[in-house]
């Protein structure tokens, strides 16, 4: 058994062909069988059905969990032994939701790429609730989002706080209200964050404390996607204030102030605890840790 084999078998598992796992690993197809025959023989298991589309047997889906162990083991090796390099380098990738992305990394990112040219990273969307089980399972290496929750695996450390703000299009009868109440949101169409998202949960939160049954006309994924549809009228919407900074600036959305709404949300890094930590990471998350708060909250 080698390296190569298990990076195939790998490979095979994710694409369910072998031809496209040829395709992806440089080799021809006759190369490909003949590994996973090889390792087939030597532990004297069948591993892969050979049917369209390929799947792993029983005793392949067994395997491959060991085989990721495996490498992701040798994927430590080499990044510890890429650390004894002085210069900061590797692969980082980061989750988190999609209007942090839009409207926070963007001036971090490029002062990090400037700064470390040798570390690459790269981006992936997701609610703040999903950013904790990627980051729990490794599916990235460190998250941004909202801290909500402890979870004894994971390390959080907080980088600003953010609130959550009801927002009309300047067309809407509520843009020239200087302050409103949650009352005046009883028959308002609302146009809300998604259940899942830690906006929404916070909003239907304040109106079962006060008993009131929203008007939910639609429910999106994102607060961009939330945005584009108060700016055309659709309806009113509370998501996060620092979404919609450029927003307010350039007067497409009217912010109401609403006291029920006035809390604090802590937003931070999100990393599993006792995780060897690579030069790259260990850069990023220090430097991230070491940045004012207001570098995360003044407009750009």
């Amino acid at each position: 058994m080698n390296i190569s084999q298990l990076e195939t078998l790998l490979t095979i598992s994710r694409t369910m062909s072998f031809r496209k796992a040829g395709e992806l690993l440089n080799l021809t197809q006759p190369a490909v069988s003949a590994q996973i025959k090889s390792l087939e023989d030597e532990f004297k298991t069948l591993l892969v059905n050979r049917n369209q589309p390929v799947t792993l047997t029983d005793q392949g889906t067994v395997f491959l969990e060991h085989a990721e162990q495996i490498l992701a083991i040798v994927e430590q090796l080499k990044q510890r032994l890429s650390d004894l390099d002085e210069t900061p380098q590797g692969r980082i990738l980061l989750g988190t939701t999609t209007s942090i992305a839009i409207q926070i990394l963007p001036r971090v990112l490029s002062y990090f790429q400037n700064q470390f040219p040798l570390i690459k990273t790269m981006i992936h969307s997701m609610s703040s609730s999903q950013v904790y089980h990627s980051v729990e399972n490794g599916i990235v290496d460190v998250g941004i989002g909202y801290l909500i929750e402890r979870n004894p695996n994971l390390e959080t450390s907080i980088l600003y706080y953010d609130m959550f703000e009801l927002v009309v299009s300047p067309q809407h009868s509520l843009a020239r209200t200087r302050k409103a109440t949650i009352h005046d949101l009883e028959n308002l169409p609302l146009i809300m964050l998604s259940p899942d998202t830690v906006g929404r949960r916070f909003v239907d939160d304040v109106f079962k404390t006060h008993q009131i049954e929203p008007q939910v006309i639609m429910e999106l994924s994102s607060s961009e996607e939330v945005k584009r549809m108060v700016e055309i009228d659709l309806g009113a919407a509370i998501i996060s204030r620092q979404s919609i900074t450029s927003e307010l600036k350039h007067g497409t959305l009217v912010m109401i102030p609403m006291p029920e709404f006035e809390v604090s949300h802590p937003v931070g890094l999100i990393y599993k605890s006792g995780r060897y930590l690579n030069s790259a990471m260990r850069q990023f998350l220090n430097d991230l840790k070491g940045m004012p708060e207001d570098h995360f909250t003044s407009p750009e």
